[in-house]
């Protein structure tokens, strides 16, 4: 390879070679090969460079759009449809709460149409919600809104309430049965059917930024927590990880929605009943603390010191910002997930099934996430600087010295992986919808395959933009459930009329 002075592309490439591995290099490759050589590794290094300025590039464009996804005009559209159905439903989720358990567990037996048991829909419906959200999610809303951010929590779940509701009610109603037999439904079904044929890009919008948002949200960043948790504590490769847990994935999705939901409804019960009792051991042992710790999350709320970490934010917008961001990242109301798991449900009436499906925005935030904010408040170091999974592993450490790190640690691992299993039901009915039955075999195969991927990966940029994609998805179920509402307000009436 000669490199005459005529030749200006030559000329560039000996100079971006020269500029990449230093002039002293440069002189002593002495023959042809040898500068070849270098200029190869020269360019290959500039390539890489500029990869990862692209990269870097990527990441703030994501970062971007999420924070505008995100915003206040989303965190209040999903806060206001639910105040909205509250009133519209006559405050029925918070007078009926009591019917509601009755009905779940009743609802260990179906009766009529459908695949899974009411008991079965609400577990694997919580097997995707329940999860690292409960434990890193709440520490991130102490760590940068304050105390005052667990109240603005439980207003959201208070509200949130009606909107699974709704939710629900509507995917039951608008179900369909596919191709296999199979009862499948959800915000997409019920925007194409409620609304009419003319709605149903609205319905494909929102099955493109579910299946994508369920390979971020749903697998890879889960199989992440999971591999990292294992190593940190256990000091388990994350390859391994990785591995293993593809295969306990397999042997469960590959059976299809009825094998996840006998997996889900023995395995949520028993890893939230397990993570309650540690928590209420830790309040327990404390409970001297608890009425300062309830103070503190009143007097946080409307005083000028949500404050923490030496992050900037003490205003009571930081509260208001990541408590309500964070209830909504834990319970998934509105976001249009729960209620694909719901339609599949053996009931004879929707509005049964909604009631059964509220619960789970009650159970996620005003129990599970509850406990957690409590034992953080409660342990004294909130504001000390640690932020997500490492306070709540901090906080437990105080409240159970030498067992708390593993019980936090343990909740992570098992939390994740019924996330995983949750997503893949999601994820793959809003592949079947834009793709038909034949995608699905293909789709569990390519899910199975991206737990290794996330275990091991560094994953900013996937988790930025599941992050999006999952903003995205509440956008047209909240439009559906707005025009819609006047449908569950009729079923509604007609339910508790009869």
């Amino acid at each position: 390879m000669h490199y005459q002075p005529g030749n200006e592309i030559a000329r560039l490439i000996v100079a971006q070679g020269r500029a990449t591995i230093g002039d002293s290099r440069w002189t002593k490759a002495r023959n042809q090969p040898a500068r070849t050589a270098c200029l190869i590794a020269g360019l290959i290094m500039s390539k890489i460079t500029e990869a990862n300025n692209m990269e870097q590039e990527i990441e703030e464009w994501l970062k971007l759009i999420s924070t505008w996804v995100w915003g206040p005009p989303t965190l209040a559209a999903l806060l206001g449809v639910g105040i909205y159905l509250t009133v519209g439903l006559y405050f029925m989720p918070w007078r009926r709460l009591g019917m509601a358990f009755l009905l779940l567990w009743r609802g260990r037996h179906g009766k009529g149409a459908g695949d899974i048991t009411p008991f079965q829909a609400l577990m694997t419906a919580l097997s995707a919600t329940i999860g690292t959200g409960n434990i890193a999610g709440v520490a991130t809303a102490i760590a940068l809104g304050g105390p005052g951010a667990v109240l603005w929590m439980w207003l959201t779940a208070l509200f949130g309430m009606a909107t699974k509701y709704a939710e629900a009610v509507l995917a039951v109603h608008y179900r369909e049965v596919d191709e296999l037999g199979n009862h499948v439904g959800g915000p997409m079904y019920y925007i194409r059917n409620g609304l009419g044929y003319g709605w149903r890009w609205l319905g494909g919008l929102f099955a493109l930024f579910g299946m994508i948002a369920a390979f971020g949200i749903g697998n890879m960043v889960q199989a992440n927590s999971v591999a990292d948790a294992v190593a940190s504590v256990w000091h388990v490769p994350e390859r391994w990880t990785g591995v293993v847990l593809m295969g306990l994935t397999g042997a469960v999705i590959l059976g299809g929605i009825r094998r996840i939901a006998e997996v889900a409804s023995k395995l949520v019960p028993l890893m939230a009943l397990a993570y309650f009792g540690a928590a209420c051991v830790i309040l327990g042992l404390n409970y001297e603390k608890l009425p300062a710790a309830l103070r503190l999350i009143v007097t946080h709320t409307f005083e000028q010191s949500a404050v923490t970490g030496g992050i900037a934010g003490g205003a009571v917008w930081a509260a208001i910002r990541y408590g309500v961001a964070r209830g909504i990242f834990s319970n998934e109301a509105g976001l249009g997930s729960a209620p694909i798991a719901h339609a599949a449900a053996q009931t004879q009436d929707p509005v049964r099934q909604g009631l059964v499906a509220m619960l789970g925005t009650f159970i996620d935030t005003l129990i599970v996430c509850s406990l957690t904010a409590l034992v953080i408040i409660m342990s004294g170091i909130w504001d000390d600087g640690a932020n997500g999974a490492e306070l709540s592993t901090l906080a437990f450490e105080v409240g159970l010295p030498g067992y708390g790190a593993y019980i936090v640690s343990g909740g992570l691992v098992v939390f994740a992986f019924t996330t995983i299993l949750g997503w893949s039901y999601y994820g793959e009915r809003c592949a079947e919808y834009l793709l038909g039955v034949r995608v699905i075999f293909p789709y569990r195969l390519l899910w199975l395959l991206a737990i290794p991927l996330g275990a091991l990966g560094k994953l900013n940029q996937v988790w930025l933009l599941a992050d999006v994609m999952n903003g995205l998805m509440a956008l047209p179920n909240l439009m559906a459930l707005l025009l819609l509402s006047p449908v569950v307000f009729r079923l509604t009436r007609g339910y508790f009329k009869n």
